[in-house]
This record gives C-alpha cells, sequence and structure tokens, in this order.
C-alpha cells in the first residue's frame, strides 16, 4: 500500500561482491515463508486505487502495470495547533522473533549484506500480519504474538487483513468469504490480544478502497468494520485500535474522514484514531499533516490520534508513482512510541522492508538485495 534510522552507504569493494549473490544466487537472496503472514505488497495509489496482494505464497498473483499506479501530491496543509495529548501506549515496540528478514539473518551469516541488513532491519520491531482467512488457528496465532511481547514488557503491533472483497476483487482478492465469516475471524482475532497493551492496525485499505463497492456494499462494510472495533477493544481495553486513512496521495481529508466516522473511528468505543501509508513511501511531513487535516474533519474526541508507516519512506514517494519496488528507495524513521508530534501516536514500521512487491524478488518474500538497497541508501 498503500505504508529514520541513521544510515551508512557501504560501497567500494563490497558492491562487485554483491553482484555475484543477486546475480547467481536466489537461493541466499530470498528468505522462506515465516509462520506468521508475510505483509503485503504496497501500492501507492491514485484516486481510483488497486490494492497490492497479500503475498502469503510463492504463488501469488502478478503486479498490475505500474502505468495505472500514480499518486498526487496533497494541497499544502495549515499548521496544526497546538493541544493537550495523550501518550499513546508506554513501553517499547516489540520485534517478534518469527519474521523472514530474522530468518535470512539467522542463515546468512556470511553474506556481505549481513551486517547492514542484520542491524539496520532486522533489529527493528515490525508488525505481524494476519492475511490469511484461518478461523481456526488464529486465535493461538495472535496469542503467541501478543504473549509474546507481554512477557518482554513491550507492545507487538498485529495487522488483521482478512476483509470480504479484498481489492475489490483484483490482484489481492480474498479475505473471509463474507461479512458473517468476517465478524466471526475477527472475534476469534480478538481473542488471542490478551489483556496488555497492543496496537491493531485493522485492515489495510478496508476504507479508503472502498470506492468500487456500492452504497449498500460500502456501508455493510463499514458496520463490520465498527463492529471489528468494539470487539477488538472490548476484548482487550488495553489495545489500540487504528483504521485505514490511506496515504497524502490518496483520498481527501474530507472524503476519507466522512467515510471513517461511517466505519467506526470516531467513536472510542471502536477507535483510538487512524492510520496512514501502509506499505507506502510517502514522506513523514506530508502524512503527519494529512492524517491531522484527516483527525480534524472526522470529529470524535480531542484523544484520538494517528500511526504512519515510515518504513520504506526515507526519500518520499516517486515522482512518477511508480510502485513496484521503486529504485531510490530508503529506511525512514525508525518505530517509535515517542514521535514528540500532537496526535501522532507512533511511527511504526508495518510493512517490513525488504519484503518484495514482486519486482525485485517474488511477490511478499524478503529478498536481500532489495533490503541492502533501501539499508544503504
Amino acid at each position: 500500500m498503500v505504508v529514520a534510522a541513521s544510515l551508512v552507504v557501504v560501497a567500494g569493494a563490497v558492491a562487485g561482491v554483491l553482484a555475484a549473490f543477486d546475480d547467481g544466487g536466489r537461493a541466499s537472496d530470498e528468505a522462506g515463508p515465516p509462520e506468521v503472514s508475510a505483509s503485503p505488497r504496497p501500492a501507492p495509489l491514485p484516486a481510483v486505487p488497486t490494492r497490492s496482494a497479500p503475498a502469503t505464497t510463492a504463488s501469488a498473483p502478478p503486479s498490475p502495470s505500474p502505468s495505472a499506479r500514480r499518486t498526487t501530491t496533497p494541497a499544502p496543509s495549515k499548521p496544526a495547533k497546538k493541544r493537550e495529548h495523550r501518550t499513546a501506549v508506554a513501553g517499547r515496540l516489540y520485534r517478534h522473533p518469527d519474521s523472514q528478514v530474522l530468518a535470512w539473518v539467522r542463515s546468512h551469516s556470511g553474506d556481505p549484506r549481513h551486517a547492514v541488513i542484520a542491524s539496520r532491519i532486522a533489529e527493528q520491531p515490525a508488525a505481524v500480519w494476519f492475511a490469511d482467512y484461518s478461523p481456526d488457528t488464529v486465535t493461538a496465532r495472535v496469542a503467541a504474538v501478543t504473549s509474546g511481547g507481554a512477557a518482554l514488557g513491550r507492545v507487538p503491533v498485529v495487522v488483521p487483513y482478512t476483509i470480504p472483497g479484498r481489492d475489490c476483487g483484483g490482484h489481492s482478492q480474498g479475505g473471509a468469504p463474507g461479512l458473517d465469516a468476517y465478524d466471526t475471524w475477527i472475534d476469534r482475532f480478538a481473542a488471542g490480544l490478551g489483556s496488555d497493551e497492543v496496537i491493531v492496525v485493522l485492515e489495510p485499505d478496508s476504507v479508503a478502497q472502498a470506492e468500487c463497492l456500492s452504497a449498500g456494499e460500502r456501508a455493510d462494510r463499514f458496520a463490520s468494520l465498527a463492529r471489528a472495533g468494539r470487539v477488538l477493544k472490548a476484548a482487550n481495553p488495553r489495545a489500540r485500535v487504528y483504521f485505514d486513512a490511506g496515504h497524502s496521495g490518496w483520498n481527501p481529508p474530507g472524503k476519507q474522514a466522512a467515510w471513517l466516522r461511517q466505519a467506526g473511528a470516531a467513536s472510542p468505543e471502536s477507535s483510538d484514531g487512524i492510520f496512514s501509508n501502509v506499505s507506502n513511501f510517502h514522506t513523514t511531513a506530508d502524512e503527519v499533516a494529512y492524517d491531522r487535516r484527516v483527525l480534524d474533519a472526522l470529529g470524535g474526541p480531542a484523544g484520538l490520534g494517528a500511526v504512519i508507516d515510515t518504513s520504506r519512506n526515507g526519500n518520499g514517494a516517486p515522482a512518477d508513482g511508480e510502485w513496484c519496488d521503486p529504485a531510490g528507495r530508503k529506511l525512514g524513521r525508525a518505530p517509535t512510541l515517542s514521535t514528540g508530534e500532537a496526535r501522532i501516536d507512533a511511527y511504526l514500521w508495518v510493512k517490513l522492508p525488504g519484503e518484495s512487491d514482486g519486482c525485485k524478488g517474488r511477490p511478499g518474500t524478503f529478498t536481500a538485495s532489495y533490503a541492502y538497497d533501501l539499508a544503504s541508501s
């Protein structure tokens, strides 16, 4: 989708060694799939967007043409007024031990890219995605993540991503077979949240990409999302639930806020605010300004805030709108619960840097060459 560590450029003789790995070492360049779902391919989306594939298997569908992908530049916003703002969550973010980047690091200690990838990507906490419809196992899988965070006194980030009609039937079609099934799946997802702090990034693209639905279908989806928020927060009152605001190059703030309101994002019983830039590349400054405008238009309690995916936005979005592993991108700000920005609760790595969009590696697969490019730019 549709979303700064201090970096050191490694050059010189190492570059020639890396080229040899990239040309002939696919087995050493890609990690195997983790136990949890891989984060999906991004779609830096235009006014009429389409979603990228969830990429939980190597047989994910091909990427749509980049020519269909364009992002727009949002109008400049007025500086937000300072206001009282509560602390989002205490403590540090949790790094789940089962991820593709960690699998690659553990099995490739002799690779010349190892030190850069290990220190600048693998050591950072990232979200854990649940992108497959698996009602029989989802409770235990979520509990494994949340209990792991609780044991260390750290805050996990989890991403439920099984809304029916995902991607409007396009390249990422999938999810639950219907809203009734989805409601049941969310009940079981919520049962794994435990009782400690956890951040829930609820269904990327589910609100921003609702244009293709009929008015009735949209109302049904938004009602189900509002219910999901209530269920998640009732299951764990310390859970913080954030709703999909797209990103600063997509829907205008007023339109996005109107849809978010219908989806329950303005209600404290369902929501703690919004998220933006998941799997995308827009700058943190653009997202901060955009999210504040959406929150102002949304209304609701003053305590509602925003979280921003900063995983790959260090150089901003490509000017040509390229979305598939675009060249010249780099890591953004490190994940943190202390942003120093009013109404911005956290910078998160929702998309794991190095998981390919489908151009530099198989869709959704951690690709060392791509990760190294991001971490050393």
